[in-house]
């Protein structure tokens, strides 16, 4: 065994420089390639947004040229700075009247309704507007058979100031219209073309919309380098890996049999990471994550065994071994306090299963524990392929006092659209965006526009992933009104989350009245 070992990691070693240099331009494909879907979902946001306040103006009967109307559309338009006017049209496109009528000068031009892009929505279409100032995107949505309003917003360029600092000169960042007219860009030096760009695009599968971003190909060749020794270590690991597992003949099974181990043993434990008022730093509730504890006490942290879980079928049991256990941990406190809750990861795959409900209800009903304090949480990294029967299950956890949230929004598949027909409670908005708020402009409005979205579709919010005060004082002044993060905790075991909760609510319970603010 030992002889196979080794001549697999010599084999490995010999052809190491190859495997990390691969490595190392996968990861910076990988890299480059989130980027490009990350500013197309911020366009995608900024057009939801549009469509959203087009909705609720035409539901408030706004769609007239009178003096009231227009009046109550300005004020509209003042609180929704994505949104620089508003214009009334015929079926054909052409202008009845705007809001603000001074833009009209500013206008280059205007397309008739033949050269507008249609969207996912057949009633919702989108078109540049030529500006002196700068080009625009008009959102159109028809009222009604004769007329529709329009949105225009203003594109900032700053939307598109993402890349790392190491390729800002060498690299441009481009979002226009599946016909080509180009609505924004991001480049340093706008009149020095890339000598040798390399392309990653990505188009909207809900509007006629596509980012591109373009490096120089020399760039890359010296961005993230730092990354090839470990790369070199990871082929080494590989080498000893594939030796142990072809001497024991057991590729595949001896992973997911450690799992089934580990179930039948009972190994699988819930970490209690806190939720909490980022106004006054009050524990209001938790998210239960997983974590592996083997026999000799060691722990498995999720990425090396939710990805197997999932793929294996295995993700349901450990889920329903993981929340009983947290219940019965929790028990005491959730029965004293009628307002902390507690939520639980699952999977588009195992919500949608069948007699997920049922076996929901019958775990909670065993904790003797009130339905309205759990809260199922749906990452939105994996697509929901049946909306509509989604929906029907969220309708029916709901019916049954359950609270839903969406995890991982904005960087996940579904549109903020989406979102409202599936009838969730809460939105939860990713780390990615906590990261840059206090130092990204286009960060804030994304998450301000968020915030105003989930108010319309009476759902609260929660930020993830906070870590500095800083952070606290930008998500409250965006509207944000609770998160979780390491600035409180990181996913603690039972006893020490217990005695958290113990020592915090202490500290509020005696902090001045005028200092009711966050204490990390």
């Amino acid at each position: 065994m030992a002889a196979l070992v080794f001549a697999s990691m010599a084999a490995f070693a010999l052809a190491g420089h190859i495997a990390t240099t691969r490595f190392i331009q996968d990861q910076q494909a990988h890299h480059l390639d989130e980027l490009t879907e990350v500013v197309l979902r911020r366009s995608e946001f900024a057009v939801d947004f549009a469509a959203a306040s087009l909705d609720e103006l035409a539901g408030r009967g706004l769609a007239t040229c009178d003096p009231a109307s227009l009046q109550a559309i300005r004020l509209h338009v003042y609180q929704r700075s994505a949104v620089k006017d508003v214009r009334l049209v015929n079926s054909d496109g052409s202008v009845i009247c705007s809001a603000y009528s001074e833009t009209l000068e500013f206008d280059k031009g205007w397309v008739e309704r033949g050269d507008m892009l249609a969207s996912r929505d057949s009633r919702l279409m989108l078109f540049r507007v030529e500006q002196f100032g700068g080009d625009a995107l008009g959102v159109l949505r028809d009222i009604g058979k004769n007329k529709a309003l329009v949105a225009i917003l203003g594109v900032n360029a700053s939307l598109f100031d993402i890349m790392p600092a190491e390729l800002r000169a060498h690299s441009e960042v481009v979002l226009a219209l599946n016909n080509g007219a180009q609505l924004g860009e991001f480049i340093l030096d706008a009149g020095k073309p890339l000598p040798h760009p390399v392309e990653f695009t990505k188009s909207s599968t809900r509007y006629p919309l596509r980012t591109v971003i373009r490096i120089d190909r020399t760039a890359l060749s010296t961005w993230n380098n730092e990354a090839y020794w470990p790369a070199m270590a990871v082929a080494l690991a590989l080498g000893l890996l594939f030796g142990v597992l072809l001497s024991r003949s057991r590729r595949m099974e001896g992973p997911v049999a450690d799992l089934d181990r580990g179930l039948a043993r009972g190994e699988f434990m819930p970490f209690f990471q806190p939720i909490f008022d980022l106004g006054t730093g009050r524990i209001k509730g938790c998210e239960i994550l997983a974590r592996w504890l083997r026999e000799d006490g060691s722990i498995v942290p999720p990425m090396n065994f939710i990805p197997l879980a999932e793929s294996s079928g295995r993700i349901e049991a450990m889920t329903w071994q993981i929340l009983g256990r947290a219940l019965a941990d929790l028990h005491p406190h959730l029965r004293s306090d009628k307002e902390f809750k507690l939520s639980f990861n699952v999977v588009p795959k195992h919500l949608l299963s069948a007699g997920f409900v049922e076996t929901l209800r019958s775990v909670v009903t065993a904790a003797k524990v009130s339905a309205r304090q759990v809260m199922v949480e749906v990452t939105e990294r994996d697509e929901l392929d049946d909306l509509g029967r989604a929906a029907a299950v969220v309708r029916e956890l709901r019916d049954y006092g359950f609270r839903v949230a969406i995890d991982d929004v904005g960087v996940g598949h579904s549109g903020l659209s989406r979102l409202k027909e599936l009838g969730a409670n809460t939105i939860k908005i990713d780390k990615f965006f906590v990261d840059t708020v206090t130092v990204d402009a286009s960060t804030t409005t994304i998450v301000e526009m968020l915030v105003a979205l989930a108010r319309d579709f009476q759902m609260t919010v929660v930020a993830e992933g906070i870590e500095t005060e800083e952070q606290v004082r930008a998500l409250i002044s965006c509207g944000v009104e609770e998160g979780q993060g390491y600035l409180v905790a990181a996913p603690l075991p039972f006893a020490r989350f217990n005695a958290l909760l113990a020592s915090r609510a202490a500290t509020v319970a005696t902090a001045p009245v005028d200092d009711a603010v966050l204490v990390a």
